[in-house]
């Protein structure tokens, strides 16, 4: 791949993680360096000028693959030089002022899993039970052009645009004009900041544009882009001739709190005479705010302004106050878009692809379609039931119906890599067309597939005999958060597997040695390479002979074993020597070592099953035999004192925390260097309580398990601070 990216548009093309971890440091720099340019090209085009240059879909790719690339490669923005401001700079039109409060956007959710996420990890920060119903305002998000107003004494006085969130422009002559926003206001408010959005109703962009056209000028692409450049005219005569409205749903600097909670708040800013939307409801379950999102879906045609998604904000003020803000967004809200633009293609065909694990992945090979300006061929069928019309649970999809080859769709991307079938159109069905029969044998090695229980998916059990294992485990050994050998991507990777060189990972500490300089055949002699490309892979390899054992556990791609887990055992273990050595023995799940395995916090019986299979079978011998004789496996480390009164002590939480929650407790409590466990056992050192703390309470007494309280553990926080 490399720099024949450079070649198109960024928003043409979706990076995969896999794609960007072959790529060189040089080569993700320099795409980075374009993909900033291409974006900041974009915010200005779209908050400075008011005239976008991408749709909604190219632009969110921008930002998809830069979030990519920062997640793959750590410290990636600050490489390229790139700030995450919210919108673009300032114009140099109009006064520049700083945000009292800087004026973020939202974070977005895609789709309705992501608003469950969202929920879920409100409730873990928090410290609330699932089952406990949480306050969240639901309202159209409207699709204008954000601004603030600024009272004192209950006079406008200044009305900024969001700008790049921390710099705005003043448009307080042109805002005077705008209906919605009252020049003087009745409270005993000192200092009220409305935050709200700045739109173009659809009627009246309808007139502004035919007005436009009788006299020969540009026409608006659409209302917000009107009311954009409506707001920010120089004359203000033509802002009022203009006809803009505005929703207000926020507020920014304030003399005291507008009301008790979010939706009395917004209450509030409707007494004092702002327009806010009828359509805000409240909710108190994630159900109740898909249903309202549905509605308000269906009303969108019928409303007389432009709407993109639906904005679900925490209503509890203390929730929102603790929550807090990421660098660019609250944690406390968030966006739900509306679907992604949908397009009409065939399926050609349907090839099934060999993952790193073994699992068979069908994939859907599509004429090429454009879906908000980007070429989509591909299209992720994920597994033998979603194909035959059934979920997971062996639950109907699409109404039950199958997909076949010659099959037209509905095809939709969402923020995906891949793209999704959303439906299967039946009228356009070849009556000839057969359903498509699932390979029961691996189509790369021909060996039997097996299928676990309560596991849709289906896999080959030939190992790393297969190919398609091996190359994607090799792939993964080498890959940025695993050993991160500069320079070794896919194409040397099958390169050297099909020659031979390659069966197993450990085998690349071998290249030199076998294919080095002095040897009849010479890594430097195939085509394409030479000395110095063959020194500078020798260099980087042997510059990757020392890992962490965090890193190294991960770099070995066992099922269920992903980076957190990894963390979690090497924490846990400390050495390669004990970690391998708890692993073997544990094979015996009546042992002691089965248990504390089963039992370290995040772990669970799934992975300990996988990692105990993993390494008593043939497939891990090469890993002892060959790889450990040319590495070296650094022991984990953190910067605790050994002086921690907890450091190395196993501390379970259990029971309902009122001050803090449990993922707070157990970050503190690692932090001084103690090992979390889920479950009490006769090595467990120390138990944590809160209320109704259950049978580990009991179990811990029996055991003579040391019992903490709640307050008692932090009070030893606050003490050690």
């Amino acid at each position: 791949m490399g720099f024949k990216v450079l070649n198109k548009k960024l928003w043409e093309k979706q990076f995969t993680d896999k794609e960007v971890e072959e790529l060189t440091d040089m080569e993700a720099v320099a795409i980075g360096r374009k993909l900033a340019k291409e974006l900041s090209e974009a915010d200005k085009a779209y908050h400075t000028y008011d005239d976008p240059k991408l749709t909604d879909a190219q632009y969110d790719t921008l930002k998809l693959n830069l979030n990519t690339f920062q997640k793959v490669i750590p410290g990636f923005l600050q490489q390229i030089g790139y700030s995450k401001s919210v919108g673009s700079s300032v114009s140099s039109h109009f006064e520049k002022l700083k945000h009292s409060i800087p004026m973020l956007s939202l974070n977005n959710g895609l789709d309705e899993k992501e608003i469950y996420s969202f929920v879920k990890g409100i409730k873990n920060f928090l410290g609330i039970v699932s089952q406990e119903k949480l306050s969240i305002t639901s309202e159209p998000k409207i699709d204008g052009l954000s601004l603030a107003v600024t009272y004192v004494e209950g006079n406008l006085v200044k009305a900024l645009t969001r700008g790049d969130g921390s710099i705005g422009e003043n448009v307080i002559l042109n805002t005077k004009n705008i209906f919605d926003i009252p020049k003087k206001i009745n409270t005993d408010m000192t200092v009220l900041e409305v935050r709200g959005e700045v739109y173009m109703s659809r009627s009246d962009f309808i007139e502004l544009n035919k007005t436009q056209s009788q006299i020969g000028a540009k026409l608006f692409a659409n209302p917000r882009n009107a009311a954009a450049g409506s707001l920010r005219q120089l004359d203000p005569k033509k802002t009022e001739a203009r006809k803009l409205r505005f929703f207000a749903y926020a507020w920014g600097e304030t003399s005291r709190p507008l009301g008790t909670d979010q939706f009395e708040s917004i209450k509030e800013l409707n007494r004092l005479g702002f327009r806010t939307n009828s359509l805000m409801r409240k909710c108190e379950t994630v159900e109740c705010l898909l249903k309202h999102y549905n509605e308000i879906m269906l009303e969108r045609s019928d409303l007389d302004y432009d709407i993109d998604g639906v904005v679900y904000k925490i209503n509890n003020l203390v929730y929102q106050q603790r929550l807090g803000f990421r660098s660019t967004t609250p944690r406390w809200a968030i966006a739900h878009k509306f679907p992604a633009e949908i397009a009409i293609t065939k399926i050609i065909d349907i090839e099934v692809q060999v993952g790193r694990t073994g699992s068979l992945s069908p994939v859907a090979r599509l004429q090429p379609v454009n879906i908000g300006g980007v070429i989509v061929s591909n299209a992720t069928l994920h597994n033998q039931d979603y194909i035959s019309g059934k979920d997971s649970n062996g639950e109907q999809i699409r109404a039950g119906v199958d997909i076949r080859i010659g099959d037209s769709i509905e095809v939709y991307r969402a923020g995906d890599v891949i793209p999704k079938v959303k439906s299967v159109i039946l009228s356009k069905r070849d009556p000839r067309s057969q359903p498509y029969i699932f390979p029961t044998i691996c189509p790369i090695c021909g060996s039997a597939t097996s299928k676990e229980p309560n596991d849709s998916t289906l896999r080959c059990v030939g190992g790393m005999a297969c190919a398609a294992q091996a190359v994607e485990k090799i792939r993964h050994f080498v890959s940025r958060k695993a050993f991160n050998i500069e320079g070794f991507g896919r194409k040397i990777v099958e390169n050297f597997f099909l020659r031979g060189w390659l069966q197993y990972p450990s085998d690349i500490f071998l290249l030199e040695t076998k294919y080095g300089p002095n040897c009849i055949i010479k890594i430097q002699d195939i085509e394409g390479w030479g000395i110095q490309s063959a020194t500078k892979l020798f260099q980087a390899i042997d510059d990757r002979r020392t890992i962490s054992l965090s890193r190294f556990i991960y770099s070995l791609g066992i099922r269920y074993v992903g980076e957190q887990a990894a963390n979690l055992l090497a924490r846990y273990y400390v050495s390669w020597v004990d970690f391998i050595k708890n692993i073997k023995i544990a094979t015996d799940k009546l042992s002691p070592e089965w248990t504390d395995l089963v039992l370290i916090d995040g772990i669970g019986e799934t992975t300990a099953a996988s990692l105990v299979q993993y390494f008593s079978s043939k497939e891990s011998r090469w890993v002892e035999l060959s790889l450990i004789q040319e590495i070296q496996v650094e022991d984990f480390s953190s910067d605790v004192s050994v002086s921690s009164p907890f450091y190395d002590r196993r501390i379970v939480f259990t029971g309902s925390l009122d001050k803090t929650s449990r993922a707070e407790v157990k970050s503190q409590a690692e932090v001084l260097g103690a090992k979390i466990s889920s479950s009490v056992s006769k090595k467990t050192d120390l138990l944590v309580i809160g209320k109704n703390p259950g049978s580990k309470l009991k179990k811990a007494r029996e055991l003579g398990v040391k019992v903490m309280s709640e307050k008692e553990w932090l009070k030893i926080l606050d003490d050690l601070r």
